[in-house]
């Protein structure tokens, strides 16, 4: 399992959220290209970028920023969600040096888009599924839908789809503890690998995640406990690592 990073982008700024809310968030750096550096100095194997502009806007607004990181690093695959609705999208991102487009509300208003997607570039279209209490929640958390979280993973996977990134946006920015039995559950009903994310606290998730008997759970999205330093990237990777040797 790797431990991914996040770098959150807003008005240009590395900043993490509470619970998606964009009128509750903290500065971390003016850089975001220069946290990138860091992340990958520090050994992270897979960096985890968000344009919360774009989310909100429904088009790239931080575009710049990402394509600088994934020239500055080309051998760490780069994933990027927010604001991705069509195929130029995300050709002008895999062009830019992005490995990985996540499509997030618009996989959920128009999943049809997803299939078409997934024929167009096989390998590099990922599924972010935000969700509460089991439900999926759209345009920036701000919205829940009747959608189960589980049934759409498994049309997803029918799709084509590489991967999905698993939020539980209940706990993401609260340092709360990554919910480990919701996406154990998720992992295990389907066949494509799950990344976890939201609430990441300190190396006893990194620990809890890499105990699970579930495989699929190939990766976790950290943010707010890298910056606060509750979790040390190097170490959080040491520990998954010794675990998965295990």
């Amino acid at each position: 399992m790797i431990i991914i990073p996040a770098i959150d982008i807003k008005d240009g700024r590395c900043v993490r959220l509470r619970q998606g809310r964009m009128d509750d968030e903290t500065i971390f750096s003016e850089d975001p290209v220069a946290v990138a550096a860091r992340w990958v100095d520090e050994g992270a194997k897979r960096i985890h970028l968000v344009d919360l502009d774009g989310a909100l806007d429904g088009a790239p607004r931080n575009f710049d920023i990402v394509k600088e990181i994934a020239a500055n690093h080309p051998n760490i695959p780069v994933q990027i969600g927010g604001g991705i609705r069509d195929e130029d999208t995300v050709q002008n991102y895999l062009n830019a040096g992005v490995q990985y487009v996540i499509i997030g509300t618009r996989a959920i208003t128009a999943p049809h888009v997803v299939k078409d997607l997934c024929l167009e570039f096989p390998g590099h279209i990922i599924v972010g599924l935000d969700a509460k209490d089991g439900k999926v929640a759209v345009d920036g958390w701000s919205k829940l839908s009747h959608h189960d979280v589980i049934d759409m993973a498994q049309h997803f996977e029918s799709d084509g789809v590489a991967s999905i990134v698993f939020t539980d946006i209940s706990r993401d920015g609260m340092m709360q503890g990554v919910n480990v039995e919701s996406t154990v559950e998720l992992a295990a009903s389907i066949h494509i690998p799950v990344i976890a994310s939201g609430g990441v606290t300190d190396r006893g998730d990194i620990e809890r995640l890499c105990a699970t008997d579930e495989e699929g759970i190939v990766g976790v999205v950290v943010g707010r406990a890298l910056y606060e330093g509750t979790i040390d990237l190097a170490e959080a990777q040491s520990i998954a690592n010794c675990q998965q040797a295990g």
